[in-house]
């Protein structure tokens, strides 16, 4: 089939027939599409970056070390990783007690999992030698041996304080049973002799009626009845 189009008609042509039909008309005989063409994406972002070209990035930034020996940080510097160009009194303070050289020394004859632990040492070590110019760490781990002694010895003294508040309370406690003890055997000897009295009012005068003064009968006025 050969299709045809001008301007006010469209010429359809099968093998040897031709049809005229109106562009009008065409429009309402064409099939529609039945499937929407898929919308259009945006493009996926790009990958981050790996992680090896941050540190890289990191590790090329002057560190302070460079900045304060006024050298060139190269790639791999050795003082970069522990020296940030963010805290360069830490540096400073290892550098004027140690010297540079000596800080990359040591740090060159340590693995690389133990140098962190020994420039937080050196930092230390600069710091107490900066205060105490003469025993710098010496001195202060001295005068902590100090505190620790006069700390066991105050604990001592309250360990013995309590063990003879103890023995006095124990006796204490003993010499108050001892004293309850005998205060109960005294008071059950004396409840015999108190109780009859108590009880047997009677008895107590019969007792004081055998008691009457028989001087009286003796007198010189009974003597002629006698006689």
């Amino acid at each position: 089939m050969i299709v045809i189009i001008s301007s006010n008609k469209t010429w359809y042509c099968l093998q040897s027939r031709c049809l005229v039909i109106p562009a009008t008309t065409l429009l309402l005989l064409l099939p529609l599409p039945t499937t929407l063409p898929p919308p259009l994406l945006p493009p996926p972002p790009p990958p981050p970056p790996p992680r090896h070209h941050q540190q890289q990035q990191v590790i090329l930034s002057p560190c302070a070390a460079c900045k304060i020996l006024r050298r060139r940080c190269v790639d791999k510097c050795v003082l970069a990783p522990y020296f940030p160009p963010t805290d360069p009194l830490k540096f400073t303070i290892a550098h004027r007690v140690f010297g540079a050289s000596n800080i990359i020394k040591f740090l060159q004859e340590l693995p690389e999992s133990q140098r962190a632990d020994a420039v937080s040492s050196m930092v230390y070590e600069a710091h107490a030698r900066i205060r105490d110019p003469v025993y710098g760490c010496a001195g202060a781990i001295c005068q902590l041996q100090k505190q620790i002694g006069e700390l066991q010895a105050q604990l001592a003294r309250a360990q013995a304080e309590a063990a003879s508040m103890q023995t006095q309370q124990a006796h204490l406690v003993a010499l108050i049973y001892m004293e309850m003890a005998q205060t109960g055997s005294l008071a059950h000897q004396e409840q015999p002799m108190i109780f009859p009295e108590q009880t047997t009012p009677h008895h107590h005068h019969l007792q004081s009626s055998n008691n009457i003064d028989t001087a009286c009968f003796l007198d010189e006025s009974w003597e002629p009845l006698w006689t």
